[in-house]
């Protein structure tokens, strides 16, 4: 008989061939690498105080959360977060899932479904690609960052249940939607607006509450019809997702998202931990700008060494250096993990082909050692790396 897998070996072997082979590389617990591959932007995954509101939590209330959150999986810890999330987003009410993956999930599928239109960017990020598929709704990709796109093909949508759904800040470049504008059009076309606001919880905000994300920052936390979903597994250094908005929303989320229905709760360690690193964002709001200092001093370090780059002023923790092919940047990776640097490898379908790069990311907790050695080592990697993509 032949066997049933062995399509495995060539699509293995293609992958390879591209450079888009993709491997699992645990950390050790102490490594002498200066950090910029990971989301920790604020560096409360280790802070002490993040930890031990984890333990406790754990201590407290056990190593899992026993069962779904319909049946036992809801502690009071979940509810606080909740109700902390909430309260510090500027929204109504809030709903903590297991993960930002399925926080996404749930919160498209339930607010679309059979006969309504989601209208999705065409640079979402993979969990909106695929809550988007699973929905059963009509799907229609337009460019966000263009609002008169989307204000078209809602014109011209004969659905009268529609859901814009879009990165507010995009996870590879760090762009800004425009979510004012996408508001407004989403306003007068009777459309929700769902904003993945992933990478701008603890990074965007208004001076007000620094870190309360991009949503508040653009004046539309609270605002009827804009839905917000985010991960506690970035900025608040733990894990899982929540979905913030309308009270009535939460409810229909209760009601109909299967990824929250379906799902075992998020467990107390994560919940405890978000929860203390809410607080310590709070506390220390000035993390938010230490952490922008930073990224403006590695996008300076990586302008300098890699001038072809592209590399612009950043507006998030991310600094994209752009080098073209799959290999040109696992060989950069490679190096400057060599010199003492862990760097993000970005290549399709990741990003688009030709593309592939280095992602940067910048944490409020780099100190000034930590910077020289990211100039020094970009200094040293990138040009090399250059020079050998010419000489090919």
């Amino acid at each position: 008989m032949s066997d049933p897998l062995a399509w495995l070996e060539e699509t293995a072997r293609t992958r390879r061939a591209a450079g888009l082979r993709r491997t699992v590389t645990p950390r050790e617990v102490v490594e002498p690498l200066v950090d910029l591959a990971s989301n920790d932007y604020l560096g409360l995954a280790r802070d002490p105080r993040v930890v031990e509101g984890a333990v406790a939590a754990a201590r407290t209330w056990g190593a899992g959360s026993t069962g779904s959150r319909l049946v036992t999986g809801s502690t009071r810890l979940h509810a606080d977060l909740e109700d902390a999330l909430a309260a510090f987003c500027g929204a109504e009410a809030a709903l903590v899932f297991s993960s930002g993956y399925t926080a996404n999930l749930g919160a498209v599928t339930a607010l679309s479904g059979r006969g309504a239109l989601v209208v999705s960017d065409v640079a979402a990020h993979a969990s909106l690609v695929d809550a988007a598929r699973l929905s059963r709704a009509r799907v229609v990709v337009a460019r966000c960052s263009v609002p008169a796109d989307v204000d078209a093909v809602l014109a011209a949508a004969p659905e009268s249940r529609r859901v814009v759904v879009t990165d507010g800040v995009d996870s590879v470049d760090g762009g800004l939607a425009p979510l004012r504008e996408l508001a407004a059009v989403c306003r007068a076309r009777g459309a929700v607006l769902l904003v993945d606001d992933a990478h701008g919880l603890g990074v965007r905000g208004p001076a007000s509450a620094p870190g309360s994300g991009l949503v508040a920052e653009a004046g539309l936390a609270g605002e009827r019809g804009v839905v917000v979903t985010a991960t506690l597994s970035k900025s608040l250094g733990s894990q899982g997702g929540v979905v913030l908005g309308d009270a009535d929303v939460v409810a229909h989320l209760v009601d109909a998202a299967r990824a929250f229905i379906f799902d075992t709760g998020l467990a107390p360690a994560a919940v405890g931990g978000a929860l203390a690193a809410l607080g310590v964002l709070r506390d220390e709001p000035e993390r938010v700008a230490a952490l922008h200092r930073a990224a403006a001093s590695v996008a300076a370090s990586a302008r300098a060494a890699a001038p072809w780059a592209g590399v612009t002023e950043p507006t998030a923790a991310m600094v994209p250096v752009v080098l073209g092919e799959p290999e040109l940047a696992t060989a950069a990776r490679d190096a400057c993990a060599a010199a003492g640097l862990r760097a993000g490898c970005f290549r399709p379908p990741s990003v688009p082909e030709g593309t592939s790069r280095l992602r940067l990311t910048a944490r409020a907790d780099l100190g000034a050692d930590d910077l020289a050695l990211v100039d020094r080592v970009l200094s040293e990697v990138l040009p090399v790396v250059r020079g050998s993509a010419l000489a090919g």
